[in-house]
């Protein structure tokens, strides 16, 4: 039976496990929400096929691939994706989800200024409350535990 066992160094909590941590959480707050709105904006500019027809996915297939918008929110969504495999090879998952989480106030404010949508009173309330435990799983450590 074969063993296989960790040989790298596991970082323990400390300055530079949190510096490098916030740094790809911002990236990940901006980058996905970003990602996703684009795509939203460019789809909104192609409209959608009239039928199920496969005739009509054609056209409607040439213009996602001739649209700047769409390949500005892939460029988005794949940096987003390579923060996000990073941070989870050093973070705890427990914690790196929940913060993340601050990527739904980035999206209210790029939604109201990229796509013109009104955001509710009650949309922004529900905003702060996920700001809230962001704000309280953020001061705990990334790690809870010294090896994975």
């Amino acid at each position: 039976m074969t063993v296989f066992r960790r040989t790298d160094n596991c970082m323990k909590a400390g300055p530079g496990l949190h510096l490098k941590t916030y740094l790809l959480i911002f990236v990940i707050v901006i980058f996905a929400p970003l990602g996703s709105v684009l795509l939203g904006k460019g789809m909104r500019r192609i409209g959608s096929a009239t039928t199920w027809a496969p005739r009509d996915f054609l056209p409607v297939f040439s213009r996602i691939l001739s649209n700047g918008y769409i390949w500005l929110g892939i460029a988005s969504l794949l940096t987003f994706f390579v923060a996000y495999m990073l941070i989870l090879s050093w973070a705890d998952y427990s914690y790196v989800q929940p913060s993340t989480s601050l990527s739904y106030a980035t999206v209210a404010i790029l939604s109201h200024f990229l796509l013109g949508e009104l955001i509710t009173p009650l949309r922004w309330v529900g905003v702060l409350v996920i700001c809230t435990g962001v704000f309280i799983v953020g001061r705990t450590s990334p790690r809870a535990h010294g090896a994975p």
